[in-house]
């Protein structure tokens, strides 16, 4: 599917509103003044959930890493569990690595998640992948996310969601 200019252009403008930080208004501003390119990579489709996760640029944008798309699809996320665990305390582990703005993308997650009754374990310092899956079935936790990109290049940051790895997930069970 693809989307012309002129939609391109509304979306990006939805950043303009005050809703929106200086900071990223400022950006998405410059995006439309000087970089169209970009500014259509940005705005031409929302960032989509791939393998585990969603990885990508990070920048202003709805295809794109920052804080709004990651608080939007975490208070998805947050819904998500609530309706799959009716009355039960919700438990979220929540690591990141060394990648630019990670430990800072964690900390608006567990914020988040925290925001919606949801009981959070956020590590403090850098933690490797194999942990955070470690924790997840270690605590108890009903899902946990790590923020990281991976292998992918320094401008990339990403969000991986991780099940209770139990063989009879309950998550499977109540679909």
């Amino acid at each position: 599917m693809s989307i012309s200019k002129i939609e391109i252009k509304k979306n990006a403008e939805k950043w303009l509103d005050p809703f929106f930080d200086t900071d990223t208004r400022k950006k998405v501003e410059d995006l439309l003044e000087n970089n169209p390119t970009k500014l259509a990579d940005s705005f031409y489709k929302r960032l989509e959930f791939g393998t585990s996760g969603m990885r990508g640029i990070m920048g202003p944008g709805d295809n794109r890493i920052n804080k709004y798309t990651l608080g939007k699809n975490t208070q998805g996320l947050a819904n998500y569990l609530k309706k799959q665990f009716p009355g039960e305390t919700i438990k979220l582990a929540i690591a990141h690595d060394c990648r630019h703005n990670s430990k800072e993308f964690a900390k608006l997650v567990a914020d988040v998640a925290t925001a919606n009754d949801i009981l959070t374990y956020l590590f403090s310092d850098l933690r490797p992948t194999p942990e955070l899956s470690f924790s997840v079935k270690h605590l108890g936790c009903h899902a946990g996310i790590v923020l990281t990109a991976s292998h992918n290049a320094p401008e990339y940051n990403g969000y991986k969601v991780y099940w209770q790895s139990t063989p009879d997930s309950r998550i499977s069970e109540k679909r």
